[in-house]
């Protein structure tokens, strides 16, 4: 393990030729302690927060199996359009106040278009000239050139998770494909924009499927990568899988650092099923996070997150708290 971790250091990089498969069954506390040796590396020992907001709820129809706001699914989530700009604005400021350095606007629904889409537009117009926050989007398949009127607004990076591996996403979605989702990563990437890509484990997929979906980030060229531990949801086909494991989560974090490096390897939705709001993920190759609410179940504060990191010896920068 230690030899992998120095040739990485000096510029190896895993491929599927390599036959990573044996990171799978390598010693957990070896494994973890060189991730985290190569996030020290690679990201030095700063940590990187961002937030979301749940711009459009609901009704959406696309049949994700995880996912609260599919129409396909009865979970009772709350339902609206659009927000106003207004409101956007103030959560945004909200976020950048307590030391946030990115936000996201999160819409529901296979794509955004017409009279919403000129909403998004003239709210990411309104964040950008407002704020000084770091501007982050997620509204789904999106043309190029829809991605060009985002960067052109502001907007500087763009969120779409591939969310499991090839050979799994059919048992999780079918109204869209796997290759629908590099797609749009491909389009993301020629409008000019960076991308936030990841996905959700303890879907019921393999570990196989889990080290598969790391090498096809690192294929797309993936920098942000944020990793959902899922947390069933009542009303949704996965409503009664048993909820992964800590140690589970924590070789996934790993791995995912091994695969990919330089990437900001992102604690997403889920962290209450490990220790400490996920302390020790952030020892084993994490450092970034998704802050304060997700966009159906509850997260973490800002300012225990915050908390939490310091203490563990990261720098949050220009976190105030």
């Amino acid at each position: 393990m230690n030899k992998l971790t120095e040739e990485i250091i000096n510029g190896r990089r895993l491929t599927r030729a390599d036959k990573p498969e044996f990171l799978l069954d390598a010693d957990l506390d070896e494994l973890t302690a060189a991730a985290d040796r190569l996030r020290e590396h690679f990201c030095g020992n700063s940590a990187n927060l961002c937030s979301i907001i749940n711009g459009r709820s609901g009704r959406c129809p696309e049949n994700c199996k995880f996912c609260a706001q599919s129409a396909h699914n009865c979970t009772g989530v709350e339902e609206y359009g659009f927000l106003d700009t207004d409101k956007i604005l103030a959560e945004c400021r909200h976020n950048e106040e307590r030391g946030v350095h990115r936000f996201s606007i999160v819409t529901a629904g296979r794509t955004v278009s017409g009279a919403d889409f000129e909403k998004a537009l003239d709210a990411y117009r309104t964040l950008s000239r407002e704020c000084k926050i770091d501007l982050c989007a997620s509204h789904g398949l999106l043309t190029e050139e829809q991605m060009r009127q985002l960067k052109a607004a502001g907007v500087s990076r763009y969120h779409a998770n591939i969310e499991t591996s090839r050979r799994n996403f059919p048992n999780i979605c079918t109204t869209h494909t796997f290759e629908d989702k590099l797609e749009c990563i491909r389009r993301a990437k020629a409008a000019g924009l960076e991308v936030c890509s990841g996905g959700i484990i303890g879907m019921g997929e393999s570990r196989e499927d889990r080290l598969d979906m790391a090498l096809e980030l690192s294929e797309a060229g993936v920098r942000s990568v944020p990793i959902n531990a899922l947390i069933p949801v009542k009303g949704t086909p996965l409503e009664d899988l048993e909820r992964i494991t800590e140690a589970d989560i924590l070789r996934t974090v790993a791995i995912f650092r091994f695969i990919l490096p330089e990437a900001d390897i992102r604690l997403a939705a889920g962290r209450d099923l490990m220790a400490n709001c996920g302390e020790r993920a952030f020892r084993s190759g994490a450092n970034s996070a998704i802050t304060g609410d997700m966009l159906t179940t509850s997260g973490n504060s800002i300012a225990d997150d915050i908390k939490m990191l310091h203490s563990i010896g990261l720098d949050t920068g220009r976190c105030s708290q």
